[in-house]
């Protein structure tokens, strides 16, 4: 019966019995957190993200104006969309506008959060400044920006000789650069946050390191900052990708589609058939297609990227 019993482990130096590994194993094991602390998040996923997502699916095979029964379609929906020319106009504007968004508020987040993560003088007060229109929502900013470009009373009213006839929302080019600069203006300090963040993470030693190398500012930035930033990069530009796909108020406030069409992304287009022409089947439709380009480029974008391959806990590397 002895020959059958497992052998002790061997003793340390102080008498003290050695740990097997399989019992400190059994241990770490029992300290880690059960199934039983995801199960809030769970119920909430599921709840306001998965019912609705499978809801919307259904809905877009329907044809339902908001009152009586849905009513089984088929492939309708997605045949009338693919042969409306202002879907395929709104998906395209929907891609300029994250090109456009991205050109411009990354280098200018990028700078400002490499800049607020420094140690300059007064850069608490004039950053707490700089992130008041964080605070305000998309519709009291784009109310705001509607007041001040209004062609009769408004900026573009006072300086002609700059703006023409001061109607900039009657123009597609200017029209959109209008939409571009307040979602700047709006979401530039968001991901300032996110790049101040990382650039405060980066090691102190690499700079020390650059300096004694006798490099420069700009050298520095673009061999050690630049290279460190690269997950906070990605995080950003999928973050602006997904919010430029979404965005909603800034068009309904400033321009509402116009001029015509000239405006009208995608998101706009999914109000226009649901809210306003009450078929919310299309609408249905049209979501169901937002949800699937957000989702593709996301994913092209980590698999490009290799962001997907990082395991390090460390910016870059």
């Amino acid at each position: 019966m002895t020959a059958l019993l497992p052998p002790k482990p061997p003793a340390l130096p102080d008498g003290s019995e050695r740990v097997r590994p399989a019992a400190a194993g059994r241990s770490a094991r029992s300290t880690r957190p059960g199934l039983a602390w995801t199960l809030p998040a769970t119920v909430f996923f599921l709840l306001f993200a998965v019912i609705p997502l499978i809801a919307v699916v259904v809905l877009s095979f329907m044809s339902w104006r908001g009152i009586g029964e849905p009513k089984f379609v088929g492939m309708e929906n997605w045949q009338e969309l693919a042969g409306d020319p202002v879907m395929l106009k709104s998906l395209w504007l929907s891609l300029l506008f994250i090109v456009l968004g991205v050109a411009t508020q990354t280098p200018v987040s990028m700078l400002l959060g490499v800049w607020a993560a420094g140690p300059q003088r007064n850069r608490a007060v004039l950053s707490a400044i700089y992130f008041v229109p964080l605070l305000l929502s998309s519709a009291a900013i784009s109310v705001l920006w509607r007041a001040l470009l209004d062609p009769n009373f408004g900026v573009p009213s006072q300086f002609r000789w700059l703006f023409g006839d001061g109607n900039l929302f009657g123009h597609q080019a200017t029209a959109v650069g209008v939409i571009i600069f307040v979602s700047m203006w709006q979401f530039t300090p968001f991901h300032t946050l996110i790049y101040q963040g990382a650039a405060r993470a980066i090691p102190q030693v690499l700079y020390q390191a650059a300096e004694i190398d006798g490099a420069g500012r700009a050298r520095t930035f673009f061999s050690i900052t630049l290279p460190q930033l690269r997950n906070s990069i990605i995080t950003s530009v999928i973050l602006m990708v997904v919010g430029g796909l979404t965005t909603f108020e800034t068009v309904l406030i400033l321009t509402n589609g116009g001029p015509g069409t000239d405006t009208t992304i995608t998101a706009f287009y999914m109000f226009e058939q649901a809210f306003r022409r009450f078929d919310f089947g299309i609408g249905a439709a049209v979501a169901l297609v937002l949800v699937i380009v957000a989702t593709t480029i996301s994913l092209i974008m980590v698999k490009v990227s290799g962001y997907d391959k990082m395991r390090s806990t460390m910016e870059g590397v």
